[in-house]
Order: C-alpha cells, then sequence, then structure tokens
C-alpha cells in the first residue's frame, strides 16, 4: 500500500468511486479510496439503483442530468455495463395542489432544455397501464428516468478511476485522521499511516464517525428505507417493451419494472431512523428484518394505485439504511473551519446525483470553485449551531415529505423553534407568524384580528395577502419597525483591515462614518456576497449580508486570510432594528440627544438611543427613508421599548418579512440567492455600479470583472410588470419573446405599494431592447409582462436619500 497520496478518499460506495474518477478525469492521478470492506459496502449495494433528473433545485437538476449522461460514457471508457434501463417516468397527481407544482416544474425545464411534458389521466394510462387512473387529474412526465445495477455502476467508476492513475484499497479500515501544523493529514489505517495532502470525508452511512475523527459534526442521520420486488406478473412479461416508472406522491410510492416483475418502495408515515447513537463498523452487506407492519397503509394504498400488485407475490424484500441530511440534499464541498477537509456525504439519491456530486467536489478541489451555484449542496448550508437533537427531527419530517407537495411558501415545523432572539415572546404576543432562516425564528408578518395565524402553503397568492398589504401601507404611510437580527454580521478590525477589504471586496472600502454597497466576487468574477461595508474607525469595519450565508462567507474569509487583520463572526452578537418610513426620522430623534437631521444616506455613527448603545445606519432594504439600529443583545427589549413607545405618536406598525420582500420590489433591489448568486456576475445583475475599478487594489475577481466590462455581458436582469391573476413568480419561471424561451425569472411578487405584480429576471442582453412587452409562464399560463424601465417608488430615490 502506497504512503503518500495527494487526496485520501474514505468510503467506496458510489459517491466516493465517483469522486475518485472525477479527480483523475480533472488531472489529478496521485489519488486513492480507502474502504474498510468491499466496494459498494454500505447503501449503494441495496440501493434501489433509480435515476431521474426532476429536482425543485433548477442546478441540482442540472447536476442530475449530468449525472445520467454520465453513465454510458463511463461505458465506454471502461467496457463495463451499468445496467442502464432508460425507460421514462410519470408522476401522478391526484389534487389541484400537486398538479401546480408539476406546471411550475415543467415551466423550470422549459429553460433547463429538459423534455418534459403534462400528461392527462388518459395518456397516463397509456404510459403506464398497471395504473389505476381513477383520481388523477394529470402527471409530468420524465423522459430520461430509469435505472440501473449500482454494483455494476459502482465498478465502472472504480475501473474508470483506476485507468487514470487512482490506487483503491479495499479492507483498509481507517482508525483516526489527524492533521500536521502544515495542513496536511495523517490517515491512519489498520494497514499503515497514509501521508494525504487532502481528505474526503465520502463515508456514507459511516460519515458521522469519519467526520468525528477530526472533530467534525456532519448534520445527517440515517433511516430505515424498505422496498419489495414482486414474482412474475402477466401484465409485465407480456409487455413487448420495458414498464416506465411510476411515482405516485399520494401513496408515498415509487414503482418500476423489476425483471418480469415489478419493484415498489415506499417513503411511508411511521418511518424510523435507524443507528441513532451510531453506525455500527461491523455493519455492511446486512439487511434489516422485514417491517411491514411499518409500511401497511402504504401497501393498501399501492393495491388500489396499482391492482397487479394485490394478486403478485413477494419475491424478497430491501430493508436497510440510507443517509439524510436535515433538507434531504447532499452536504459538498470544503468543510467550514477546517483545511484541506473536504464532504462528500448524505448523497441519498446517489444514482440521480452521485455523479454531479463527484464533478463538483472534484472542480472545486482542482479549479478552486465549482462551474455552478452549489449552495443546495453546500456542506456550508448549515452553521456549527445546528446538533443532532436538531438533526433527527429534521431528516424524519423531509424523509416523511420526500413525495409532499413542495410550497414557495411552506414553513416546515419539525425541530422549531430552536433559536430565537430576545424579542421572541413579544413579538408572539404581538400576533407573529413566524418562519425560519438559518435555524433562525424570523417573523413573517403579524396577525391581526381575524388574520390568519398560519399561513396555507399555496403556489398562489397566500391567505397572508392581506396582512402583508396593511404592513407594506404602514411602512410607506408612516413608520415600520423590523428585527435585523437576520442579517449576518462581521468585525473587521486591524492595522491591515482596509488594505483586506480593498482586496477580498470589488467596492469602495467608505471613509469612517460612512458606509458602501460591494459585491464580493471568486476569482472567475462570480457573485459570491452582496455587503454593506461600515466604517466605525480606520481600523474598525461591520460588514452585514445574508444570514444564512454565514458558513459560507466565514469559510471564504478564512481562506482568504491575512497578517493584521481579525475577522469575527458577529451575527448573534449584534442585533437590533431597523425602522423605515417617512416618519422614521422623528422617530428616532424622539429617542436620542443626537441631532439626527443631519444624518445623510449612507452615513453611520454610533450613538445612545434611550439607554442603549447603538451603532445606526442611514440605509434601509425596504427602498424608503430608514435606519438600522444595531445594538447588544442583552439590551434588545430596552431598545426596543423606546423605540416602540416613541413610536407610537406616529403610528408605528411592525413587519416582517413578507412585507420586506414587497417592499424591495418597488425599488427592484436583488436578493441574495434570487438575483444575486455564485452563478450570476456583478454585471449581468447590475451590481456592476458598485465595483470600483479606479481603487489601486487588486480584488479578487478583478481581471474577470474587467474583461466582462469590455465585452458586455451575455444577460442583463431585467424588470417586469405582469399580468397575474391569482398567482405572482416565484423564481425560475420561463420567459418567452417571439414564440421561444429567451430567459428566466429569478424571483417576483406583488408589490402591495404600487399595486403591480413585479419579476426580475434574465433576458440575453441582445434582445433587452426588443422585448418591451413578453410573456412569462406561471402554473402553465402565459401571462404578459412588460418591461418596467424605472422603479414604481421612489425612482430618482429623493425620499430613501432625503
Amino acid at each position: 500500500m502506497q504512503t503518500t497520496t495527494r487526496v485520501a478518499v474514505i468510503g467506496g460506495g458510489v459517491v466516493g468511486a465517483s469522486v475518485l474518477y472525477h479527480l483523475t478525469k480533472l488531472g489529478w492521478s496521485d489519488v486513492m479510496l480507502l474502504e474498510r470492506s468491499e466496494l459498494t459496502s454500505g447503501s449503494t449495494w441495496h440501493a434501489a439503483g433509480g435515476f431521474h433528473t426532476l429536482n425543485g433545485d433548477t442546478n441540482m437538476a442540472a447536476l442530475q442530468g449530468y449525472t445520467i449522461r454520465l453513465y454510458k460514457e463511463l461505458e465506454e471508457i471502461t467496457g463495463l455495463s451499468c445496467g442502464l434501463h432508460h425507460v421514462g417516468g410519470v408522476t401522478l397527481a391526484d389534487n389541484r395542489d400537486r398538479f401546480d407544482m408539476m406546471l411550475a416544474e415543467r415551466a423550470k425545464h422549459r429553460f433547463m432544455g429538459l423534455e418534459t411534458e403534462i400528461v392527462t389521466p388518459e395518456e397516463i394510462a397509456k404510459i403506464a397501464p398497471v395504473t389505476n387512473i381513477e383520481g388523477i387529474i394529470g402527471g409530468l412526465y420524465d423522459p430520461l428516468d430509469g435505472h440501473l445495477d449500482p454494483s455494476g455502476t459502482t465498478h465502472a467508476y472504480a475501473k474508470a478511476a483506476r485507468m487514470g492513475g487512482a490506487a483503491i484499497e479495499t479492507h483498509c479500515m481507517v482508525r483516526e485522521t489527524n492533521q500536521r501544523p502544515d495542513g496536511t493529514w495523517d490517515v491512519v489505517t489498520d494497514k499503515g499511516t497514509i501521508h494525504a495532502e487532502h481528505v474526503v470525508n465520502a463515508g456514507g452511512l459511516w460519515a458521522r464517525e469519519v467526520g468525528a475523527m477530526a472533530g467534525v459534526y456532519f448534520p445527517l442521520h440515517p433511516m430505515e428505507h424498505q422496498y419489495i420486488v414482486t414474482d412474475d406478473i402477466p401484465e409485465i412479461y407480456e409487455r413487448d417493451h420495458e414498464h416506465p416508472h411510476v411515482m405516485d406522491p399520494a401513496g408515498e410510492s415509487y414503482l418500476r419494472q423489476e425483471g418480469r416483475g415489478l419493484c415498489i418502495g415506499f417513503y411511508e408515515q411511521p418511518c424510523r431512523p435507524w443507528a441513532v447513537d451510531g453506525t455500527p463498523w461491523d455493519f455492511g452487506h446486512e439487511l434489516l428484518p422485514d417491517d411491514f407492519d411499518k409500511i401497511e397503509a402504504s401497501i393498501d394504498f399501492a393495491y388500489k394505485r396499482f391492482p397487479v400488485l394485490a394478486t403478485a407475490g413477494v419475491k424478497s424484500v430491501i430493508h436497510g439504511p440510507f443517509t439524510f441530511a436535515p433538507d434531504g440534499n447532499p452536504l459538498v464541498g470544503p468543510v467550514p473551519g477546517m483545511r484541506n477537509y473536504w464532504s462528500a456525504c448524505g448523497v441519498m439519491a446517489g444514482f440521480s446525483q452521485g455523479g454531479g456530486v463527484g464533478l463538483t467536489l472534484a472542480q472545486w478541489m482542482i479549479e478552486g470553485e465549482p462551474e455552478r451555484d452549489v449552495m443546495a449542496l453546500d456542506v456550508a448550508r448549515f452553521g456549527n449551531w445546528i446538533s443532532p437533537g436538531y438533526t433527527r427531527p429534521k431528516v424524519i419530517e423531509n424523509y416523511q415529505k420526500r413525495f409532499s407537495v413542495s410550497y414557495p411558501n411552506e414553513e416546515l415545523p419539525a425541530g422549531r423553534p430552536n433559536r430565537t432572539t430576545p424579542m421572541y415572546d413579544i413579538f408572539t404576543a404581538m400576533g407573529a407568524v413566524w418562519g425560519q432562516q438559518y435555524g433562525l425564528e424570523v417573523v413573517n408578518y403579524f396577525a391581526q384580528g381575524d388574520e390568519p395565524t398560519y399561513e396555507t402553503p399555496s403556489f398562489r397568492r397566500s391567505d397572508a395577502f392581506e396582512a402583508t398589504a396593511r404592513e407594506v401601507r404602514g411602512v410607506r404611510e408612516g413608520v415600520g419597525i423590523n428585527e435585523v437580527q437576520n442579517f449576518g454580521k462581521y468585525s473587521v478590525t486591524g492595522p491591515g483591515a482596509r488594505d483586506w477589504l480593498d482586496r477580498i471586496m470589488a467596492g469602495r472600502v467608505p471613509q469612517p462614518g460612512r458606509l458602501s454597497l460591494t459585491p464580493m466576487l471568486s476569482p472567475k468574477g462570480r457573485l459570491i456576497g452582496d455587503f454593506t461595508i461600515s466604517c466605525l474607525g480606520e481600523t474598525e469595519f461591520q460588514l452585514t449580508a445574508s444570514y444564512g450565508a454565514q458558513a459560507f462567507h466565514s469559510r471564504w474569509f478564512e481562506k482568504n486570510a491575512a497578517d493584521g487583520v481579525r475577522v469575527e463572526n458577529i451575527s448573534d452578537r449584534r442585533t437590533g432594528f431597523q425602522i423605515a418610513g417617512p416618519k422614521a426620522r422623528a422617530v428616532l430623534a424622539a429617542c436620542t440627544r443626537e441631532d439626527v437631521s443631519g444624518m445623510k444616506f449612507l452615513d453611520v455613527r454610533r450613538m445612545v438611543v434611550g439607554m442603549t448603545d447603538c451603532i445606526v445606519q442611514r440605509v434601509s432594504y425596504t427602498g424608503d427613508l430608514g435606519f438600522e439600529i444595531y445594538c447588544d443583545p442583552m439590551a434588545q427589549r430596552q431598545l426596543w421599548s423606546t423605540l416602540w413607545a416613541a413610536g407610537a405618536a406616529h403610528g408605528m406598525v411592525p413587519f416582517g418579512m413578507r412585507a420586506m420582500m414587497s417592499l424591495r420590489l418597488d425599488k427592484y433591489f436583488g436578493s441574495w440567492m434570487s438575483e444575486f448568486s455564485p452563478d450570476y456576475t456583478a454585471a449581468e445583475t447590475g451590481l456592476d455600479r458598485f465595483i470600483s475599478f479606479s481603487k489601486n487594489a487588486d480584488f479578487i475577481g478583478r481581471a474577470a470583472a474587467e474583461a466582462e466590462r469590455v465585452a458586455g455581458p451575455s444577460r442583463r436582469l431585467v424588470a417586469f410588470e405582469v399580468e397575474a391573476e391569482d398567482a405572482d413568480v416565484h423564481g425560475y419561471e420561463p420567459i418567452w419573446l417571439g414564440g421561444e424561451v429567451a430567459g428566466f425569472c429569478t424571483s417576483g411578487g406583488f408589490a402591495h405599494h404600487s399595486g403591480k405584480s413585479i419579476a426580475l429576471g434574465f433576458l440575453p442582453s441582445d434582445r433587452v431592447a426588443e422585448a418591451p412587452a413578453v410573456e412569462i409562464e406561471i402554473l402553465g399560463q402565459m401571462r404578459p409582462a412588460r418591461v418596467l424601465p424605472e422603479p414604481p417608488f421612489d425612482a430618482d430615490g429623493a425620499r430613501m436619500r432625503g
């Protein structure tokens, strides 16, 4: 066994094998895989082997599409068979909400180039004749659905990796992973110690245990999962071609042909977590005992949906564990707070996603960043606040909702409330209807009178519509107050702080007492943050950005650390409120002895508000006259009392995130992970207006941004007014121009103040001029829309800056 390697991949399932292959494909040949038993000795060997492209996240769908296309390439490279069966598949809808979800998904697929189609019950009966279509109102057909041989596919990855120079060591148990001072790793095995520059945790069922060796907690949990293979069924083996897949969300089941019979698996409600206190090291090619009681209700439903099952004998039962993250997506990428330690864990849908995961991680390691936005699977989407006690109920919830309708406004209840601010009980008493972000309880809206205290999930305008309108009106006509806990906040101090910020941020670094807005770019010029920089002193700065991107941003700061600079994540050590609206200045003036009349737009000052030392910023995401007021969390309730008492004379109203997102549409303000994400550049989104090309600093991404400045972006972000009915744009709806899909929406909604349904989206730069009128497909309907050249509220910025 070799004793040195550039990369040690721990885990020999399909994901580990894919990572190994993609590292060689992208040029690193000195890599090795360590497997404690044989390849596939975990979840891989007993997987059902199905694959599909459908995914609510468009980038995940693209990675799944890459994975499926890769299998033929693997067969050609290695001469091994992956056992491919491209049979197509249909997902059933038995109610309006499920059908709305399919209409929304089909619309996304148009600009993604996926050839899915909406099918009628009669068409379903022809596509999948074993299906009882009673109660079915339609379905979504995907011709790329299929299944494969899990073992053959894993060994094809492994052979392709060996052909590229990789080594694979089976029956090699990893005992320890110990980091050296230089950031490299000693991987201690029962065959000796391997010195590796990088370690990849692809441990699957054992990912938690492998992570613990390095002192890392991975928010994962295995769940028991069961599927059944039937005896021969005449309606199946007498067909002249293979029966397609059928996904029946109402029955929590997936069905496909297996030989001359059928295979059906269930995501049952009375599900069961497995190995709560850790996966046994000696578990491998075993299965769990059959448990028909757990799936009894699911089987009864399946007999009605697929009547041939009722008379079919059971050939075998496969009952084994699979590992899930709290949201069901993989955990991939560099682990925050660690050097040269990478995650490729939690890939529950290994044969749909494994290839894309391997490609993503290899690009990240070798090229410095993946080719597309992978936030949906980035290990950094969870922070260090997460615990096994939170992970387990969220994993159970995700398993139970695997086939449920996924609504754009849905707030899932498991594991909540978890993290709260000192305002939680006060806001609850005021009628707060809560959402959550990054584990934090955040107010969506305040219910008053007979307004609903639960927002019903919907693809259409929800029952929070009127409450949101009331809060928007309160801000625009008077003054509103909103908590600012859900901003990510960072302290940057030290003699080198200004120079460091000039290198990290593309925009201008402000002088003392001022703040600036700036994009943060990757080396390839893509957006990895939109920040506010507040200069509190020549060597003291506060940064604010998305609360949910804390680990993502902190990891980038750590990677680019410099002497003479201290960067601290103070997101939960600095909190407060924003007040916004035409009467906001009057409220603040009533609470402080400072003269705030001369406080200009983008000023920042330290001042005492009531009894509380605060940092006050003259800026507001509402696009109105407003202030952000930051304080110590211990003083937040006192600050609230001061502001609320002073606001009473001016009709102050509390407002939540639903109103905030409506207010920002009046000004076309973009939102992180909607308009601003690593998929886009500053020039495409208009953030290039905040780049300081004149500053004497070689900021990260400068070369790429300057090149795009000369060539111009290939697409541009545009605002539209949509002739909507009861449904607005949420994101990824296709934009039609001249009878073809020319672009897509990034986000949208109803701007209550202007009374317009507004959408933001991308069009090719060379077609913007010809696009005064377009159509946007919303839930299967073509809605006329027109380009809005300027914001409907405060277009000249007089109120915001006044």
